[in-house]
């Protein structure tokens, strides 16, 4: 590899992770924080590829802003070291070295390698996975480990976000389409691959058949599969345009341009067909969905991939011949290294003078959480030692609620698995917050009870609860027999009660048998969207008021608007 190429890109690497650890958390990330606190084999809407990533990260570093963003500017050098072995693989060291130089040269890619979110992860696997399969087919008719290799690469990037298995689709495109490969669909090579990769769907289908198939109606829904078709050409072109916005306009229009010459040429040049087949079912896929609701930018993001590479060998070719090529080029990389400058620092811009409200502005999601956090928790303390009572936070969405449970300084859990700040309660499952615990949610004593065992202090009492805890897990000889099952409840619940007579439970009560430990309980709900509680709020506490409104401004300009309301008494929503 070419030296100072590989020197850039370690400076670069460096750079992105002191960038990294300056700046605050994303709402995102913040959100996969949480996922890797709890490791799963899958959750809501991904994968647990991200969530082990952070995991690892954090285990090196700690919870931090460096711990959770520790791998994404290590995983964007990886990007860049299979792009080029890919590229100068196919068209030569010339051209890998300007591949590398346009991919870093572009704004979303260089947010993503300071970032940690699936991006970085799918991107990643998404080129290895390109780089192996070039491979084995250079090698066919004979097999090579580069077939399960590309495979495993492609599981990977599967965890990691469950598009990568288009991948899968363009190899089968690209070895249909040519006639020199397509007897490879009767070769062990593209099974040994499909077969591997399938060991990654594992994990996903398990958790998702253990949780009602919910990543698929999330997916369904995300996608707009859901309703009836629709035709809205005005949300595939802000679709696009998001795109000119986040490549950078002259990059993205070079690429188009690429895009269009690589399909027309691609019939008798193989290396354009493999280029462009490895990014047009994504770009296809998403724009026909974005013709009924305007998507994402960054769910293209693996297109590029590829893209890029035919990007610059068309326009490398070109400003060899045309100083106008040339001039074109190098305004490219100059426009979208500018606007990868103002990505990271945003108010550079307000420094020359320029106006630009922070709700207009993307990074304005990662600034100012920390200062929020820390205003919640002292008014927590504040509100407490008024009322003598603890209160527990809920947050209007996951975003606030991950951010918060971040970066407050005191962060109580109210029991095994919960988070340290709740979204409102709701039948609907609508995140990963809807599996983990809740305040809503009933409770068994045994369960309770484990949990209270290794605080208690007093050895009487804790010997009581032993020994409580034992009769209620031994067996009853016979199955009918309720009484002794009820006296076994009951003397449980009584050694719970000596040690904390504040449980919302009483031995004779009722016949349920889970309770709510946080019935009568206040909380304080914290939201950015309205100075009125929702109705999951107000119907499930006995009082409602606003007590609090935090202003936060940056530079002079408002950066977020919180309300916090105290919430009296909570009793659950009715049925």
């Amino acid at each position: 590899m070419n030296r100072w190429l590989l020197v850039f890109l370690l400076a670069l690497t460096g750079l992105r992770l002191f960038l990294g650890g300056r700046m605050e958390l994303s709402p995102d990330e913040t959100y996969y924080y949480q996922w890797s606190q709890r490791l799963d084999w899958a959750y809501y809407s991904k994968g647990p590829g991200v969530a082990l990533a952070i995991r690892a990260g954090t285990a090196l570093l700690g919870p931090t802003e460096m711990g959770v963003r520790f791998l994404s500017p290590f995983l964007a050098l990886g990007t860049s070291l299979w792009i080029f072995g890919l590229a100068r693989r196919i068209y030569g060291e010339s051209v890998a070295i300007w591949a590398v130089l346009l991919m870093n040269a572009t704004p979303i890619f260089n947010a993503g390698a300071i970032v940690m979110t699936i991006d970085a992860l799918s991107i990643f696997f998404w080129a290895a996975a390109l780089w192996a399969i070039w491979l084995a087919l250079e090698r066919a008719p004979k097999f090579s480990g580069y077939w399960p290799l590309a495979g495993f690469f492609m599981g990977l990037g599967f965890l990691a976000k469950y598009t990568n298995a288009l991948e899968l689709f363009s190899v089968a495109l690209v070895l249909g389409l040519t006639a020199q490969y397509r007897r490879e669909f009767a070769r062990p090579g593209f099974w040994v691959m499909l077969g591997v990769f399938a060991l990654a769907v594992i994990p996903p289908v398990l958790w998702n058949a253990n949780h009602d198939w919910i990543t698929v109606e999330h997916l369904r829904s995300r996608g707009g599969l859901n309703s009836g078709p629709q035709f809205h050409p005005t949300e595939l072109l802000g679709f696009i345009g998001l795109h000119f916005g986040v490549y950078s306009p002259l990059i993205f229009a070079g690429m188009l341009w690429a895009l269009w010459r690589g399909c027309r040429e691609g019939w008798s040049d193989f290396r354009c067909k493999f280029l462009a087949l490895f990014a047009l079912p994504l770009l296809v896929m998403y724009c026909v969905l974005s013709l009924k609701k305007c998507g994402e930018a960054n769910w293209t993001a693996p297109a590029f991939v590829s893209l890029g590479i035919l990007t610059v060998a068309f326009w490398h070719e070109w400003a060899q011949r045309s100083g106008k090529a040339r001039k074109f080029a190098a305004a490219a990389l100059g426009l979208g290294l500018v606007v990868s400058l103002l990505l990271v620092d945003t108010d550079s811009v307000r420094r020359l003078g320029i106006h630009w409200p922070y709700k207009y502005d993307p990074s304005g999601r990662l600034r100012g959480w920390e200062t929020v956090a820390i205003a919640m928790n002292d008014l927590r303390h504040k509100m407490e030692q008024e009322t003598g009572k603890p209160l527990f936070l809920i947050a209007n969405k996951y975003q606030t609620a991950s951010s918060l449970s971040f970066y407050l300084p005191e962060k109580r859990v109210d029991g095994p698995g919960h988070p340290p700040v709740y979204i409102p309660e709701s039948q609907a499952i609508e995140n990963q917050y809807s599996f983990w615990g809740r305040y809503d949610e009933l409770t068994e004593p045994p369960e309770i009870a484990r949990a209270m065992l290794p605080k208690v202090e007093d050895p009487a009492k804790r010997e009581a609860l032993t020994t409580a805890l034992k009769d209620f897990d031994a067996p009853i000889p016979s199955k009918q027999d309720q009484e002794k099952l009820a006296e076994r409840r009951r003397g449980l619940i009584r050694a719970m009660l000596a040690i904390d007579p504040t449980l919302p439970m009483e031995e004779y009560s009722s016949e349920d048998w889970g309770i709510s430990l946080f019935q009568g309980r206040d909380a304080l709900f914290v939201t950015d969207r309205s100075e009125r509680a929702p109705s999951a709020i107000q119907k499930g506490f006995e009082k409602v008021e606003l007590v609090a409104t935090l202003q936060e401004e940056r530079r002079g300009m408002p950066l977020r608007l919180i309300w916090v309301f105290a919430c009296h008494n909570y009793h659950s929503l009715p049925l």
